[in-house]
């Protein structure tokens, strides 16, 4: 199959749990190509805005595929540069949306002024948020640490050392690849494994694994990974931890396949209207059509209510103008 074309590739859109079973390694291998490329493209974004937010994406997936959840992973990055907001989540069952906000004219003037590493330059200064939500009647696990680092990737690690107490190395690409241009996004996710009996897991502290030389052996072996060989299609992804981590023996485990999937709908749209005073929903109808148009962030799916639709809202009944997807 050539280089871009993505069509019923079985190694792509997915997570590759694995682990290095002789230096008590877990990881995770991300590999998106028709799903990110239909996030990125479908909004047009500038060149640099769609990679941050493939990597975004792609930084989504590895750290949903950690955790046990019945609900939705959201990562958020928020800044006070030209690209103001990045959000991903991933659902338990797969489905991955994303969205990235920003000014164009900042970007312009950031993009055409020195060169410098991705989050200062274009998030600035702010956070990066990691948030479980399991429905109205569990607990939200949220997590909040300073955007500090030259890229996401390095920002996930702070947060890593800062707040789980735990080491972390992460790797992140996403670009355009083959004769077609296609989006493409991948990662690579290593973390220590808790030990089980002896020291207990309280007691696993930093400096155990910074010490730790199959650690220092497996990050070395990870760094040789290529962004080409990351965003390869044509490159199965059992192949690739093969060629990284044969040296230190490696089990790959049954992938977890990813989806382009937005959990939007009319329903949704219609009970969110309702909940607004009339009047206010009247000023925002659309001169010249007279409807109100809602369009989803994530999926740009244009939701159109006429006077009769809007009518049938406000007196509890159903009523259908039609779904445009734009």
């Amino acid at each position: 199959m050539p280089e871009g074309d993505t069509r019923g590739n079985p190694g792509d859109n997915l997570i590759l749990p694995f682990r290095i079973e002789s230096h008590a390694l877990r990881g995770r291998l991300a590999r998106l190509g028709g799903v990110v490329d239909a996030i990125l493209s479908r909004h047009d974004y500038p060149e640099p805005v769609a990679q941050l937010l493939g990597e975004t994406v792609a930084l989504a997936a590895l750290l949903a595929a950690t955790m046990k959840y019945d609900g939705i992973f959201t990562l958020q990055a928020k800044g006070d540069g030209p690209v103001n907001l990045l959000v991903a989540d991933v659902t338990s069952s797969g489905d991955v949306r994303g969205y990235a906000g920003y000014d164009a004219d900042a970007l312009r003037e950031a993009v055409a002024g020195p060169t410098l590493a991705p989050v200062p330059m274009l998030l600035g200064a702010g956070y990066l948020a990691f948030t479980v939500d399991q429905g109205a009647h569990t607990e939200r696990y949220q997590g909040i640490v300073e955007l500090i680092g030259g890229t996401l990737a390095a920002c996930a690690h702070h947060y890593f050392r800062q707040s789980e107490q735990l080491d972390a190395a992460i790797y992140l690409a996403a670009g355009r690849t083959g004769e077609d241009s296609a989006w493409r996004a991948g990662g690579l996710m290593l973390q220590h494994v808790p030990p089980e009996g002896g020291k207990a897991e309280h007691d696993w502290d930093l400096d155990d694994q910074i010490d730790d030389e199959g650690w220092r052996e497996s990050v070395a072996l990870m760094g040789t990974v290529s962004e080409r060989e990351l965003l390869r299609p044509g490159l199965p992804p059992h192949d690739l931890l093969y060629r990284l981590f044969h040296e230190v023996g490696v089990r790959a485990f049954r992938p977890k396949r990813l989806a382009d999937n937005c959990r939007c709908s009319r329903d949704r749209v219609s009970n969110t209207l309702a909940s607004l005073p009339r009047a206010e929903i009247e000023d925002c109808k659309v001169d010249g059509s007279g409807e109100v148009v809602v369009t989803c962030e994530f999926c740009s799916t244009a939701y159109r209510f006429d006077d009769r639709a809007l009518a049938a809202l406000y007196e509890g009944g159903v009523a259908d103008s039609g779904v445009e997807a734009v």
